[in-house]
């Protein structure tokens, strides 16, 4: 479709944001009603799309993410049209919703899939750098290949598989918790984590996988900077190198149950005659006489120096975001649109899916909410099918997809795979639930979550082979009682299978 428009154009069904929901979202809208015109707007001309789409179990889904030219999309939908621009107004009386160039687009059905914004410690600090997309992680390229030692603030999984990654410089990771990766796992798991979380990484581990569009001027032009970047996909840290200039090697030193205090200059250091915090290995000399850019002092009185500090605290879905509004959303405590059970916000025609979003409705016993890729692409897709019956008048026929019914994630951690499912860390379930784990140490970690003798959840670390097995108990609620707390030590799979 011709992307010349004209001043106010009508579309049934307007997507904002290029992300993952997003994305998926006008790709089910342009898949389910091809005869119905779709546009989508996103700030940049790189979006982002779901690529090697494996459906693992019922409700475990694995795949990558990869970024593409929007003019992918329109190439793929003939009734497709995207538009690069930023949101400047949206009028949910009229419909409207105005552009950063001044244009305007009506809508039958509007879905916003803005996302979140990283929480950044210190914000516009020259050395402190939040990621959250691939333009910050550039940055962070750039800065770590100059750095011998940077402090990580952070537990979620931005900030584990970032520690990770780094070689050829010492990290100090400052978590607020009392085990690292509290976000996923346990405190059991993060033991079993420990012995790998620590060991030096020197070497490659093989060619990048992929690095990030370079758009020409021109293109990049049309686009505000601040909005350029694309947010970060499920293998990220495939696309980074990790190193910084130390000669082979890295010291990791985790601080736990801190937060920052205050970020000091050189100056503050020596005026205040304040001690700076040796790093354990360097008790016995070392490097702690560097007079560092920028110094860390956490609230355990220790002072740390560094090259810079990286700030990966969580994020806050873009509902205060830079576009005017006639639309008082109805905002949950954490921070997201509420929506029902069709992804619909309290506005009429007005839906939201991804991170902006906060899932309103009532939960099936073993589904929660995670700001992750998985949910950001299953919601994205069922708003499109939501969307599309309100159009044609059947949304009362619609199901909720089933990815619903229980919450399922892997992802890789410290080179381990790690599966997550229904209430993995005992969500919700107070005192009523009791843990059955069992442990090969450096090869598997398995844990389930059990209540009145039947599953409710689960964790399973390395190649443990039981996750569509452990979907079936969790789901078909079967009674393990007899088993008592022998039952990890049975040859599961055997009896459920």
């Amino acid at each position: 479709m011709s992307q010349v428009l004209a001043l106010e154009d009508k579309f049934s069904f307007i997507v904002v944001g290029g992300g993952i929901s997003g994305v998926t979202c006008v790709e089910t809208l342009a898949s389910l009603n091809p005869g119905v015109e779709t546009l989508l707007i996103t700030a940049s001309p790189v979006v982002k799309a779901v690529t090697n789409f494996a459906q693992i179990t019922k409700t475990l889904e694995k795949f990558e993410v990869k970024e593409t030219l929007s003019t992918e999309l329109t190439a793929r939908f003939s009734n497709l049209t995207v538009v690069n621009g930023l949101v400047t107004r949206l009028c949910s009386k009229t419909r409207e919703v105005k552009i950063s160039d001044g244009r305007v687009f009506k809508y039958k059905k509007l879905c916003l899939c803005i996302g979140a914004s990283p929480k950044v410690i210190a914000k516009d600090h020259p050395y402190v750098l939040g990621i959250r997309d691939t333009e910050t992680v550039q940055a962070f390229e750039d800065k770590l290949k100059d750095s011998c030692r940077i402090v990580v603030i952070g537990n979620g999984g931005i900030a584990t598989e970032l520690v990770y990654k780094i070689k050829c410089c010492d990290v100090v990771w400052a978590i607020k918790d009392a085990s690292i990766v509290s976000t996923f796992v346990d405190a059991g798991a993060a033991r079993f984590f420990l012995p790998n979380v620590s060991k030096e990484k020197t070497e490659p581990e093989g060619p990048l996988k992929r690095r990030k569009y370079q758009l020409e001027d021109d293109v990049a032009g049309q686009c505000s900077t601040k909005a350029l970047g694309c947010a970060l996909g499920p293998d990220w840290t495939d696309s980074i190198a990790g190193f910084g200039r130390k000669d082979n090697s890295r010291y990791l030193e985790i601080e736990y149950r801190v937060e920052v205090k205050s970020i000091l200059t050189p100056e503050e250091v020596k005026s205040r005659n304040l001690t700076v915090t040796e790093l354990q290995r360097d008790n016995n000399g070392g490097t702690n006489d560097k007079d560092w850019p920028v110094y860390v002092e956490l609230t355990n009185g220790k002072i740390y120096g560094c090259d810079f500090i990286v700030s990966a605290t969580g994020v806050t879905p873009n509902v205060k975001s830079s576009f005017d509004s006639d639309i008082e959303f109805d905002v949950a405590d954490d921070g997201g649109i509420k929506v029902n059970s069709y992804m619909q916000t309290h506005v009429t025609d007005v839906y939201a899916a991804g991170d902006i979003c906060h899932a309103a409705w009532e939960h099936s016993p073993f589904w929660l909410q995670m700001r992750l890729w998985d949910q950001a692409r299953q919601m994205g897709h069922y708003a499109a099918k939501c969307m599309v019956a309100d159009l044609e008048g059947q949304l009362d026929d619609v199901q909720m997809d089933f990815c619903f019914e229980l919450f399922a994630h892997i992802t890789k951690f410290f080179d381990f795979k790690v599966v997550l499912l229904g209430k993995f860390n005992g969500q919700g379930l107070g005192n009523d639930h009791k843990l059955l784990i069992r442990v090969n140490e450096g090869e598997q970690y398995v844990k389930a979550v059990m209540q009145e003798g039947k599953m409710v959840g689960a964790v399973l670390v390395g190649e443990t082979d039981l996750e569509e097995t452990f979907e079936n108990l969790i789901l078909n609620q079967l009674d393990l009682s007899r088993f008592g707390d022998e039952l990890l030590h049975q040859d599961i799979e055997d009896y459920f299978d």
